[in-house]
C-alpha cells in the first residue's frame, strides 16, 4: 500500500531516506512543469527541481511545523524560480515550441486533425500566448500558470503564497484581464 504524503514526510523526519526519495519521485515532474512554465528553459527548470529538493532536505526540521507539504514545496520551488527569473532579467528568451508544453496541453492541441496551415497558426498563437504571459507581473503570472495551466485550486495557491484566497482571486482576475487585452491587441495587429 502506498504511503500518503504526510506519512512519507513523517518517515523522512524520522531519518528514512527512502521516504525522501519517494517524495522526490512524486513531486519532481510537477515542480519541473511549474518551473518550466515560469522560466521557459529546460536547464533552468531542472535547476529549480534540484535546488528545491536540496532546500527541502536542508530544512527538513522545519517540516515538523508544516501543515501542507504540497504548499510548502510549491512555495520553495516558485520562490527559487522567481529568483532565477530576476537574475536573468533582460536575458529572456521566448519559445513557441509547443512540444515543451505539459502533456495535457499537447493532448488538447492534438485532439483535432490539423492541416499544415492550422499547425502553423496554432504554433503562432501559442507563441503569442507565451509572450503575453511573460508581460504579466510575477505574482499574476504565477497565479495564472498555477491555476489555469497546472490546475491548482485558489485555496492551494493561497497556501503556497501564504496569502489570503481573495488575493489569489484578485491576481487571477487581473492576470486574465491583462492577458485578454494583450492577446486582443497582438492578434489585431497580425491581421
Amino acid at each position: 500500500m502506498k504511503k500518503t504524503i504526510p506519512e512519507l514526510v513523517e518517515s523522512f523526519l524520522n531519518g528514512d531516506e527512502k521516504a525522501f526519495a519517494e517524495l522526490v519521485k512524486r513531486y519532481q515532474k510537477k515542480i519541473y512543469s511549474i518551473a518550466y512554465q515560469i522560466l521557459h528553459n529546460h536547464l533552468d527548470a531542472d535547476e529549480v527541481v534540484q535546488e528545491t529538493f536540496v532546500r527541502v532536505y536542508k530544512k527538513r526540521q522545519e517540516l515538523k511545523y508544516v501543515k501542507y507539504f504540497t504548499s510548502f514545496i510549491l512555495r520553495v520551488a516558485t520562490n527559487y524560480a522567481i529568483d532565477l527569473l530576476r537574475k536573468r532579467k533582460g536575458q529572456k528568451k521566448i519559445t513557441s515550441d509547443t512540444s515543451a508544453l505539459p502533456g495535457h496541453i499537447q493532448l488538447d492541441l492534438s485532439q483535432r486533425v490539423a492541416t499544415p496551415s492550422d499547425n502553423l497558426e496554432n504554433k503562432r498563437l501559442m507563441g503569442e500566448i507565451l509572450r503575453a504571459f511573460d508581460e504579466l507581473p510575477y505574482k499574476q503570472r504565477l497565479t495564472a500558470i498555477l491555476h489555469d495551466i497546472e490546475g491548482y485550486s485558489k485555496a492551494e495557491i493561497a497556501k503556497a503564497f501564504n496569502c489570503p484566497e481573495a488575493t489569489v482571486r484578485s491576481n487571477l482576475h487581473i492576470a486574465r484581464k491583462k492577458l485578454k487585452k494583450i492577446l486582443k491587441q497582438r492578434l489585431k495587429q497580425k491581421e
